[in-house]
């Protein structure tokens, strides 16, 4: 195992409203959550990877590759509930890395620039932000993020946030011990939680830390069918998922047609 080493987890489930069935989505003959496992394990701190999934096809595909698949329970009301009971066995200190299972532009080295940050142990929760266009800034699905002068977060919002000057787009990849993890989730959910719809704002209401660290990278999620076929395009052009800076990833999918 790499000294200091973090275990990175994948929620799944088969069950989404907007796209049903993702995780599993073909691109060349291999499902989309095979493109995201292979991207995290470039990761060099990152000492083991499953995936965590309440659905046998999401499990069978994931085994059928090499990759651990961890079944769960399907009564779980988020993905961070889902890697709760994933990492029961683990002890309370170890560092678990929450990567989205539809992400597979995210950058290795943006991995281990949280990890490294959630090392310190200066903050209960470590996650990552870039700064963002002005055009997406005001997109309520684009999630912004302030933070104090120390680099830990302030507030995240929908909105634009400030109302002026630089925004920066957090980006949805979460380091926490194992022990906070599972603590998390048995806190109670909070107002502004609620209003914005973002859990993270859950530690925030509670008092707990969260450190942001800024990264130049920006991972775009495949939320519907219509992303699955930009990203076959770009993957098309270039024979890979790249890894793209945040103007270069606007020019190449932003808005453009399928």
């Amino acid at each position: 195992m790499k000294v200091d080493a973090a275990i990175a987890i994948i929620p799944a489930r088969y069950h989404s409203t907007r796209f049903p069935g993702k995780p599993i989505a073909e691109i060349e003959g291999k499902p989309l959550i095979e493109y995201v496992y292979k991207r995290v394990e470039k990761a060099a701190l990152v000492s083991r990877i499953a995936v965590a999934t309440d659905d046998r096809r999401i499990a069978e595909a994931v085994r059928s590759f090499g990759g651990t698949a961890i079944m769960t329970r399907s009564d779980h009301p988020s993905g961070t509930d889902r890697l709760a009971e994933a990492v029961e066995g683990l002890s309370e200190d170890t560092l678990i890395v929450n990567v989205q299972g539809d992400e597979p532009m995210i950058d290795p080295g943006d991995i281990d620039r949280a990890i490294a940050a959630a090392r310190t142990r200066d903050a209960e929760m470590v996650t990552l932000m870039t700064k963002i266009a002005s055009p997406d800034a005001v997109d309520p699905n684009r999630v912004k993020v302030v933070t104090d002068r120390n680099g830990m977060a302030l507030y995240f919002s929908r909105s634009k946030i400030p109302s002026r000057g630089t925004c920066f787009l957090h980006v949805g990849l979460y380091v926490y011990s194992a022990g906070f993890l599972k603590k998390f989730t048995k806190l109670e959910r909070t107002p502004l939680e609620v209003a914005e719809g973002l859990e993270q704002l859950r530690a925030l209401e509670h008092g707990y830390r969260i450190r942001v660290v800024q990264v130049e990278s920006e991972s775009w999620g495949i939320d519907t069918p219509e992303d699955l076929e930009r990203f076959k395009k770009i993957r098309g052009q270039t024979g890979e998922f790249p890894i793209f800076q945040t103007k270069s990833l606007n020019r190449k999918i932003g808005n453009s047609p399928v």
